[in-house]
């Protein structure tokens, strides 16, 4: 059997081409340069998959597993390793337990023969990278506990590469969730229970269960548990402490087809930050290396309160044997308000002179504004450079425009600049945006404006802000009087200073992605229809609504964008897989 993708071709043809290169410059040098050192990489996949046994009728269950090489360089432009390489699985060692068959992903060329299948491939590129995609499914007389494995080997001239085992089961425990019904639209204050539910719909017992409960910033459970452990973290949402995670363990054994339910379950509330939110629960058999998978790195604490404990349910849920329900997700919309108030500032100086100014706004709150399923930006802050002036540095967040908020090539001594903040905002949090300007003319009182609005400029209102009237502020250059302490607030904000010190929470101008005159999901700026949400409650149009607009679903809390990744989703027949990954390519 061979795979053959256009990826690889156009490698092949590369590195062809690179070859005859290499040989001709070759010919004309007298002397050849000293060897660097091999370059290693590493072979990686999925360490451990259980299969679902053959069936007594029917086709059996396949498991895709997606096998990578990983090149450790972090130089994105001359890390490549630029050659040809083999790789080489053996497969007598699942002979009898399980059969394969290649999938179309993965840029390897590869043919199976027997007990072993050989890829070639031609270019390395830094980072994680596909090789190979194997569908594994239980081989016919088979059965439960049977285990075997893969190996994998390559080799190349001039470099090195670290192989790698895979194992193969047949049969194991398989933990299904059962989704909640949750109320979606809550008030501040609102409480609700969490009655969490699953059911081990495998073939094997669970020993000891790993319950992650990962929830939003509006969110709180009323009671910290003794058998968990919590961390806070932004999630990659821009904010700290946008994500709460309680990783909560159980002893025991949880047997096959057998339905679980917490005896107490936990209570949920809507706290007075509360705007959008999500919370996430999974099921999965604990281990070191599911902790290690749901902790990422980050630093947990313990709970003090009693201990959270399961009992068996009265009935068991429907045979799903699928692992990617282990986990559940639900949304929520919570009747709130956050007020975004604008700050300005005041500087002096003559002509040639070069002014340092922080503008930018505060959240007053109460409630944190996070748009957790687009990933789209919260706000704009659009600033009008006052006359006679000029911008010479900027946050990184912010781009030029033209005075009428048009597309300009030459970022530099814009008239206009457009600030997006992160994809959250907290309940405290300070927007601060330091610029240095040039006074090319003296104008006395030179004003400029500040204006948080929606990142969607023909429709600039942020409909979560009760308080309209303070999204405005100045900055003034030169002004008649002395300047100094006044925020240039033209709508009586009430704030002083520049900015001043942030306060806890504070997200800065420097982070966050690049604006836009245009919006989406969100953000407000939305023309797309409704959408239902993961807990089954419908949003239409977008969050940037009132406080009663929809939550765009687009995609998993925990797999949105490449840095919100925190829990690691178990995938087709894999039961667990652990491994460390780099930007896939």
């Amino acid at each position: 059997m061979r795979s053959t993708t256009p990826r690889a071709a156009l490698r092949r043809a590369a590195g062809g081409f690179a070859a005859a290169g290499l040989l001709a410059a070759g010919s004309l040098a007298l002397t050849a340069p000293a060897q660097a050192a091999a370059p290693e990489f590493t072979l990686g996949g999925p360490a451990e998959t259980a299969l679902h046994p053959y069936p007594a009728t029917g086709t059996p269950q396949k498991a895709s597993l997606d096998f990578t090489v990983d090149n450790p360089s972090e130089d994105e432009e001359n890390g490549a390793f630029e050659g040809e390489y083999t790789v080489r699985f053996d497969l007598s060692g699942i002979k009898g337990v399980a059969d394969v068959a290649f999938g179309k992903k993965g840029s390897a060329d590869c043919t199976v023969t027997g007990t072993s299948a050989v890829c070639h491939d031609w270019g390395i590129f830094p980072g994680l990278s596909t090789l190979a995609e194997l569908h594994v499914t239980a081989a016919k007389g088979s059965e439960d506990g049977d285990t075997g494995a893969i190996e994998v080997t390559a080799e190349a001239d001039g470099a090195t590469f670290t192989s790698f085992t895979a194992r193969i089961g047949i049969g194991g425990p398989d933990l299904s969730m059962e989704r909640l019904p949750f109320r979606t639209e809550l008030k501040t204050g609102d409480t609700q229970p969490v009655p969490v539910t699953f059911t081990n719909n495998g073939t094997r017992t669970a020993e000891g269960v790993l319950l992650t409960l990962r929830y939003t910033r509006g969110m709180e459970f009323t009671e910290r548990y003794r058998n968990c452990e919590y961390s806070e973290s932004d999630g990659g949402m821009g904010s700290p402490g946008a994500w709460t995670t309680a990783l909560c363990s159980f002893d025991g054994s949880y047997e096959p087809g057998v339905a679980y339910t917490l005896a107490e379950p936990p209570a949920i509330r809507a706290t007075e930050r509360a705007f959008y939110d999500s919370l996430l629960y999974r099921i999965e058999e604990d281990g070191s290396a599911a902790r290690a998978a749901q902790r990422a790195g980050a630093e947990y604490s313990p709970g003090k309160g009693a201990t959270l404990a399961l009992r068996k349910a009265p009935a068991a849920l429907s045979a799903d044997l699928d692992p990617s329900d282990n986990q559940q997700e639900a949304d929520f919309r919570t009747a709130n308000t956050a007020d975004f108030a604008a700050y300005g500032d005041r500087a002096k100086g003559g002509a040639g002179d070069s002014v340092e100014v922080k503008v930018g706004f505060r959240n007053r709150g109460p409630a944190w504004i996070g748009y957790i399923r687009s990933g789209e930006d919260v706000a704009t802050v659009d600033v009008t450079v006052p006359e006679g002036a000029s911008v010479v540095a900027k946050p990184e967040s912010c781009r030029g425009v033209t005075a009428a908020g048009k597309y300009r090539e030459n970022q530099t001594a814009a008239p206009r600049y457009f600030c997006s903040t992160p994809k959250s905002v907290r309940e405290d949090a300070d927007f601060a945006l330091p610029f240095e300007l040039k006074i090319t003319k003296v104008v006395e009182g030179a004003s400029g404006k500040v204006v948080v609005r929606n990142p969607f400029l023909q429709d600039p209102k942020l409909r979560f802000d009760p308080e309209p009237a303070n999204n405005t502020a100045s900055l003034v250059l030169n002004a008649k009087d002395s300047g100094t302490g006044d925020s240039g607030a033209t709508t009586g904000d009430g704030d002083t200073g520049s900015g001043g010190a942030s306060s806890t929470g504070t997200t800065t101008g420097s982070t966050g992605s690049t604006g836009s005159t245009g919006g989406s999901g969100d953000s407000g700026g939305s023309a797309s229809g409704g959408s239902t949400g993961p807990a089954g409650s419908s949003s239409s149009g977008s969050p940037g609504g009132d406080s009663g607009g929809g939550l765009a679903a687009t995609g998993s809390v925990a797999l949105t964008t490449g840095a919100a990744a925190a829990v690691a989703l178990v995938a087709g027949g894999v039961l667990y897989t652990v491994s460390r990954r780099r930007a896939a390519r």
